[in-house]
């Protein structure tokens, strides 16, 4: 395995050089973050791993929606699946992550994910895929999600120093974009040579790919010896350290907020592309790329922008660009013009994103000391992602019952109140620069 693992790294860095050879790309500067061989074990695995994301994003929701038929309702309980995990269990894991080793969680994290995904084609091929199966695989990824999600953050974390997490998120984002830029269109056709359900083996695939380079990351990580607080106690702890440090309890509530908008949007979009536009599934992977245009653009220009107005200012900046995009989805035309729109609204979204989530992990990275750090992370998921189930529930009935686009302009004109609801909050107006750890909470 470790063998592989090494093979993998320096086939990495031979393609790199080779493609800054045949680029004429500029070498990388000396204090650049990717001379760093634990960095760059990471950035590389976010690249393959948001690779075959592509597909999964594309192939799961067609598999659910042309190959079983499934009605926004549905759509809605298989987005809630994922959901569900978050709040179930964000608060206990955030305690268990600060007692165990974050590295070897990522990384067993990943393996399941991708035998999660293995099992939809072989389900398929066996003629036993249904809409309860793909909960079950929701559920599963979810659960994924919380625990590795949330150790693959910390990791970060020990790899990289405080004051240049900034840098590595918008490395990360960037390196998404590529993904984004490549892979829907590589999506698109294995959908349509192998179908929905069984491109996703293709991601499962990268995915294993993936977990053989992180195994090869060092982290010198020391534990911190507690025995005298009880699980609850260290539960407690994390929960006060959050509600008492005003910016990341008005963060929370603030991108929650989004969260649940996004969601509500997002079990529909699908929908509107095949039912209302009638994309095919290599159009709707052309118009993906659109997502990458996104997140490059908020990657390049994001950084900038945070250090000229604030991180602040840029999450309210990156509200206001995804109600742009949903309401434009909303009023699109069942022609090219509605297809452009369709591209355009996953553009704004993923911009509004990157803008977003750059900046919020990154402040509540910065502002936690790295006792709290599994407490704080999770703690943070957990509040801003109770209301994305809802959300997806809402967004799926209200599509079935008043209708697919009704769903987009609800999000979008929310979108809209709460970009100006945010931007007239001195707390996160007011955040211009990355703060200092705040102290311990004291016990009792």
């Amino acid at each position: 395995m470790q063998t592989i693992s090494s093979f993998l790294s320096s086939l990495s860095e031979r393609i790199a050089t080779a493609l800054r050879a045949a680029l004429r790309l500029p070498a990388l500067p000396a204090g650049d973050l990717l001379h760093d061989r634990n960095y760059r074990r990471i950035f590389v695995s976010v690249i393959i791993t948001h690779f075959g994301a592509q597909i999964t994003m594309l192939a799961l929701p067609l598999t659910a929606a042309t190959v079983l038929n499934a009605t926004p309702t549905q759509m809605g309980f298989l987005m809630a699946a994922e959901i569900v995990p978050f709040v179930l269990l964000s608060l206990p894991a955030g305690v268990w992550l600060d007692r165990v080793r974050k590295l070897p969680v990522y990384v067993i994290g990943e393996s399941v994910f991708a035998l999660a995904l293995a099992t939809v084609p072989i389900a398929a091929w066996m003629g036993v895929l249904s809409m309860t199966w793909l909960y079950v695989v929701g559920f599963v990824l979810g659960c994924v999600h919380v625990f590795g999600g949330t150790a693959a953050q910390i990791v970060l974390t020990q790899i990289v120093s405080r004051e240049r997490l900034v840098e590595a998120h918008s490395k990360n984002a960037l390196a998404v974009s590529g993904s984004e830029i490549a892979g829907p269109g590589l999506a698109g056709a294995l959908i349509k040579l192998m179908g929905a359900p069984f491109a996703i083996a293709f991601d499962a695939l990268l995915i294993a790919g993936s977990v053989l380079l992180l195994r090869g990351i060092r982290v010198d990580e020391s534990l911190a010896d507690r025995p005298a607080a009880s699980f609850m106690q260290q539960l407690r702890e994390g929960l006060r350290f959050v509600f008492r440090t005003r910016m990341l309890w008005m963060l929370a509530l603030f991108v929650g907020g989004w969260q649940l908008l996004h969601h509500m949007a997002s079990v529909v979009q699908i929908l509107v592309a095949t039912r209302e536009l009638g994309m095919t599934a290599q159009a709707i992977g052309m118009c993906y790329v659109g997502m990458g245009v996104g997140t490059i653009l908020a990657s390049v220009y994001g950084k900038r922008v945070s250090e000229r107005v604030g991180p602040g200012p840029t999450i309210v900046a990156g509200f206001a660009v995804s109600a742009v995009g949903w309401l434009a989805l909303a009023i699109a035309p069942a022609n090219a013009l509605g297809v452009v729109l369709f591209g355009v609204m996953l553009t704004c979204f993923s911009g509004g994103a990157t803008l977003i989530f750059v900046n919020f992990l990154s402040l509540r990275q910065a502002v936690t000391p790295e006792p709290l750090l599994g407490r704080m992370t999770s703690t943070m998921r957990w509040l801003i992602l109770i209301g994305a189930g809802p959300g997806a529930l809402i967004g799926g009935y209200v599509g079935e019952h008043i209708g697919l686009r009704a769903s987009l302009a609800l999000a979008g004109l929310c979108a809209v109140i709460l970009t100006v609801f945010a931007w007239r909050s001195t707390v996160v107006m007011g955040t211009r620069s990355l703060p200092a750890p705040a102290a311990l909470p004291t016990q009792g």
